[in-house]
């Protein structure tokens, strides 16, 4: 059977950790924001649609050094072979932010932000060292340009003018605004930011269009 995998996206290049459980199953959910508004001589307050919320993925996978399968030198201890994956919740010094994380399993894909990780270790050596993990992962989707440029509402190709709402989170605004949180980058040159951890909410920002 086709083993599923993590691809952590790089910078420079990509690094692909393969599951050695396949999960039991997966979950993606997703939901949107309405507005109740009340109107004169109406029995029930009119439904208006606000925005999208988030597409979100969550999945278990299981760790076990005690098996056949685990890479050359990990050793016993659960802990060195998951730090990869726990890695992905931290900043990268290169990206300035969590890297992206691609989940693919024959022909699904599903490209997005590890936004929790709980470790659950089961079992243990007698000098305590863990050797069998669950880890239960959250991501957030952060689908690519095409997304956002068949939304009528939205245009990466016109020059706008955005507040930041989150100290230092430009992926998030790439991300609404093109579609990609890894364009992060093209608003930090249209801005002359050097450092996007730097950046302070409430600053206003140029989101210049995309070229092809």
């Amino acid at each position: 059977m086709e083993k599923a995998k993590l691809i952590i996206k790089g910078e420079s290049s990509d690094t692909a950790i393969p599951v050695l459980f396949n999960p039991e199953q997966y979950n993606i959910s997703r939901s949107v924001n309405y507005a109740s508004i009340t109107a004169p001589g109406l029995d029930n307050p009119i439904v208006q649609f606000i925005s999208g919320k988030q597409t979100s993925l969550n999945l278990t996978l299981h760790f076990d050094t005690m098996n056949d399968f685990i890479p050359q030198g990990t050793g016993r201890d659960v802990r060195r072979l998951i730090a990869p994956i726990m890695k992905t919740v931290q900043i990268d010094g290169k990206l300035h932010a969590p890297p992206l994380v691609v989940f693919q399993w024959g022909g699904f894909s599903f490209t997005g932000v590890i936004t929790e990780i709980k470790q659950n270790f089961t079992m243990f050596l007698p000098d305590g060292t863990p050797f069998r993990c669950k880890l239960d992962v959250t991501f957030q989707y952060a689908g690519n340009i095409s997304d956002k440029r068949a939304s009528p509402f939205e245009s990466p190709d016109r020059t706008k003018v955005r507040v930041l709402e989150q100290d230092g989170a430009l992926w998030r605004l790439a991300h609404a605004e093109y579609g990609d949180a890894s364009l992060w980058r093209h608003i930090a040159e249209a801005n002359g930011i050097d450092n996007p951890r730097r950046c302070s909410a409430g600053t206003m920002l140029t989101i210049a269009p995309l070229t092809e």
